[in-house]
């Protein structure tokens, strides 16, 4: 009865090391900066950039091939810290508005076709089939999916509403 035990032990030991040698011996080393830019974003991977998620957004910034504002999600403050990461030069003026968004429904134009529900990448659409739709407004990310799914246009995007976690005070203008 032992020795099955003593073969299987040693057996996981000895695959164990060689999986542990063979990770560090064909280890691929990533860009620390395009690492530390993905550090800095939102991190739920939306897809509101148009691209495959916050790393392949922070490797496009690396490569020169996006601008600082890439990512909607986490507007202008990000697009100033990444600008200022990178070393390039950003206006938010110029960039337009990129505060974070999210759906709303209207509830009197919604129809219940449920195409809104089936395309949501995080399910932040609630409701069922021939019946109002609602958005869970923790989990809606402002990706727009919905918005270009919705045959009749009840769904649009607003800026999200400030709540106590995100809030701060108003710079003054002194004009």
């Amino acid at each position: 009865m032992l020795a099955p035990i003593f073969i299987l032990s040693t057996l996981g030991l000895v695959l164990g090391v060689l999986l542990g040698v063979a990770s560090r011996f064909f280890a691929v080393e990533g860009n620390e900066v395009a690492s530390e830019l993905a550090a800095m974003m939102p991190g739920t991977n939306c897809g509101q950039c148009g691209l495959a998620g916050c790393t392949a957004a922070a490797e496009a910034l690396v490569a020169g091939s996006a601008p600082a504002n890439v990512c909607p999600g986490g507007g202008a403050s990000l697009a100033q810290a990444i600008a200022e990461k990178l070393g390039i030069t950003f206006d938010a003026g110029a960039a337009g508005d990129y505060s974070p968004k999210i759906a709303d429904v209207q509830e009197d134009i919604c129809i219940g076709c449920a195409r809104c529900m089936k395309n949501c990448p995080t399910d932040a659409i609630v409701g069922a089939s021939k019946q109002i739709h609602g958005v869970l407004h923790q989990a809606c990310t402002g990706c727009g999916v919905c918005v270009s799914d919705c045959p009749t246009g009840a769904i649009s995007l607003r800026p999200l509403p400030q709540s106590l976690q995100e809030w701060n005070w108003a710079a003054p203008s002194f004009a």
